[in-house]
């Protein structure tokens, strides 16, 4: 199995019947909203700050050396570096057309059905599906028409700074609601999940693998039975220092026409 600094392995007993199966599945919900938040990231920078490919690895390097530090973010700044044979940049190349392997959907699916508001994980499944509605997105842009774009009056540096808060933020809330389905999937199920050792087994080998999911375990370790992440004394004082950043991106974001669902 993997490890964690080189010493504890990622593996665990999850529980009985599909347990281990259904975490599965959530880590993959959480994997969705994980890619879709870095994707609206990256077109805030990229269409309204117009940062160029070297500037995008640059700040996404800086913010992997901090809390956002993860998987993710890492392989993110290397693929704004890539380019093809030609020399040109392969992220400027790639088609906006999004599959799924259907992980996403059950996340969601079974989510309603435990009456589980898990808003950020389904708008992330919705945006893969609006992906591949390609040719009526190339009609609609020719006959709808959104807000016209004038040049920001924004400090670029200090709006980075938000958007960089307004991720991390959204990963806490995207965590919190998986983690939340989780509980109440082990209450019907009658699974007795430890999500100290969820955590756990995510910090390496596993694609949402981050470093803050050890603030997750430390959460868990002092209390099983939280009733959201969002509650606990590290993810709340985030959520109170970083609340006003993420309305600011949204604010701006609705007021130019750029898709941040």
């Amino acid at each position: 199995a993997a490890k964690i600094n080189d010493q504890e392995s990622c593996v665990d007993y999850v529980g009985p019947d599909g347990a281990g199966h259904y975490v599965k599945m959530v880590h993959n919900g959480i994997e969705y909203s994980d890619m879709q938040l870095i994707s609206e990231t990256y077109f805030l920078l990229k269409n309204m700050l117009l940062m160029s490919n070297e500037e995008l690895a640059d700040t996404f390097e800086n913010w992997n050396e901090g809390e956002l530090n993860s998987y993710l973010i890492s392989i993110t700044k290397e693929i704004f570096k890539k380019k093809d044979s030609s020399g040109k940049y392969l992220i400027d190349l790639i088609l906006d057309h999004a599959d799924n392997k259907g992980t996403g959907k059950w996340t969601s699916k079974s989510a309603l059905d435990l009456d589980e508001p898990l808003s950020l994980i389904t708008e992330s499944v919705f945006s893969r599906y609006l992906s591949a509605l390609k040719e009526q997105r190339v009609y609609a842009s020719k006959v709808l028409f959104g807000p016209e774009i004038n040049k920001l009056s924004i400090d670029k540096k200090d709006f980075i700074e938000k958007i960089r808060k307004a991720l991390y933020l959204g990963k806490i809330i995207s965590y919190a609601q998986g983690f939340s389905q989780l509980k109440a999937a082990s209450k019907k199920y009658e699974w007795n999940l430890s999500y100290k050792k969820i955590a756990k087994i995510f910090r390496a080998g596993c694609i949402i693998r981050a470093n803050f999911l050890q603030k997750i375990t430390d959460a868990y370790t002092e209390k099983n039975d939280i009733n959201n992440l969002l509650l606990t004394p590290y993810f709340k004082n985030i959520a109170n220092e970083y609340q006003h950043a993420l309305r600011s991106v949204v604010s701006y974001a609705v007021i130019y026409g750029m898709p941040i669902p």
